[in-house]
C-alpha cells in the first residue's frame, strides 16, 4: 500500500446557511447549521486515505471535544494518528463559515492548536519517514514546521508536494525543497507577483517560479483542468464535465489524489489526470470531507462510467 505523510492543519468547520449574511448590527435567521471536520491538512489526508493510501497525519489538536471528534474521524478513515499532538493550552482550530443562498461565503478561521505545530512535532514523526513515498504539506500551520518536514523528506529522497494554500509568498529556501508545487491561479498570483487570468499567464508565471527552485509547478484551474510546467515543457490536462454544487474541497481532493497517484508511480500527466478526476467529483457534493470521492468513484469517472 502507498504510504503518504501529511503535515498540516486540523479544523472543525462550524457552518451556518442563511439567505444572506447579516450587516453590521443586524440579526438574521439562518436556514441550517452543521459541524463538520475540516482543515486543509485533514482534508487532504482524508482524500488520500479514501482513495486507498496508507496515510500518516502530523497535526495538533486541542484537548477538547472538537479535537476528540476529529481524532475519532481520522481513525474511522483509516489514518494513522500516532503523531497528532494534543495541545493542553490551545483549543482545536475552528472555522466559522456563513454560506449565503447565492453560494457566497464568509469565513473566519481561528487557528488554535494549529498555530503551535512545531518542528519538534514533525521530528517526533521521524519513524514514519522511512516508510513514506510522498510528503504532502500546506500553509495553514507555521512555516517552520512545513520547512522541517520538507527537509526531512528531501533528505531521504521522498517526493514532496507543497500546496501553497492559503496564498503567501515563499522564500527560495522553501521552494528549493519542493518537487511539486500546486497553486491555484489566485495563489499563483501571490507567488509570482503578477496577474494570472488564463493559461498563458499561468504558464509564464509558472516558468518564472521554476527559477526559484521547485521541480514542477502544477496550476489548478478549476473547470479548465490543470497546467503542468516543468523543465521538460508545458502540458494542459483537461478537467471532467460535472454538475458543480460547491468547490470547497476541490483543491484538497486534487492534492490528496495527486499524492496517491505519484506514490503509485504513475507518469506525471496520468497522475494529474487522476487528480483532476478527484477534484471534479468533489464539487458535486456539499461539504468538505463528505464530498471527497472514493477510488471506485474516480475510476468510474476516468473510464466514462
Amino acid at each position: 500500500m502507498e504510504h503518504i505523510l501529511v503535515v498540516g492543519s486540523s479544523n472543525t468547520d462550524l457552518v451556518v446557511r442563511t439567505d444572506r449574511a447579516p450587516r453590521a448590527g443586524e440579526t438574521v435567521v439562518g436556514e441550517g447549521f452543521g459541524i463538520v471536520p475540516g482543515g486543509k491538512g485533514a482534508n487532504q489526508a482524508v482524500a488520500a486515505a479514501r482513495l486507498g493510501a496508507q496515510v500518516t497525519f502530523v497535526a495538533r489538536v486541542g484537548d477538547d471535544d472538537f479535537g476528540r471528534r476529529n481524532l475519532e474521524n481520522y481513525r474511522h478513515e483509516g489514518i494513522d494518528t500516532r503523531y497528532i499532538a494534543v495541545d493542553p493550552r490551545e483549543p482545536s482550530g475552528v472555522a466559522l463559515i456563513v454560506v449565503e443562498a447565492s453560494g457566497e461565503n464568509r469565513i473566519v478561521v481561528v487557528p488554535g492548536a494549529n498555530g503551535r505545530l512545531s518542528p519538534s512535532d514533525v521530528e517526533r514523526a521521524a519513524p514514519a519517514f522511512p516508510h513514506t513515498r510522498v510528503l504532502l504539506v500546506q500553509l495553514e500551520v507555521p512555516l517552520v514546521a512545513v520547512e522541517t518536514a520538507l527537509q526531512m523528506a528531501m533528505g531521504r529522497g521522498d517526493l514532496t508536494i507543497l500546496n501553497q494554500a492559503p496564498a503567501r509568498a515563499l522564500p527560495r529556501e522553501i521552494l528549493s525543497l519542493v518537487d511539486f508545487l500546486t497553486p491555484n491561479e489566485t495563489e499563483l498570483e501571490v507567488l509570482a507577483e503578477g496577474r494570472v487570468s488564463g493559461p498563458e499567464d499561468a504558464s509564464a508565471a509558472g516558468e518564472r517560479l521554476l527559477e526559484e527552485g521547485p521541480g514542477t509547478v502544477i496550476v489548478t484551474m478549476g473547470e479548465r483542468g490543470a497546467l503542468i510546467i516543468s523543465g521538460e515543457g508545458k502540458r494542459e490536462v483537461p478537467s471532467f464535465p460535472v454538475r458543480a454544487v460547491v468547490s470547497t474541497a476541490a483543491g484538497d481532493a486534487f492534492n490528496g489524489a495527486l499524492a496517491l497517484a505519484l506514490a503509485r508511480g504513475m507518469a506525471l500527466a496520468e497522475a494529474v489526470r487522476y487528480a483532476c478526476a478527484a477534484g471534479a467529483l468533489a464539487v458535486t457534493k456539499p461539504g468538505a470531507q463528505p464530498s471527497l470521492p472514493t477510488a471506485a468513484e474516480v475510476e468510474a469517472l476516468l473510464s466514462g462510467g
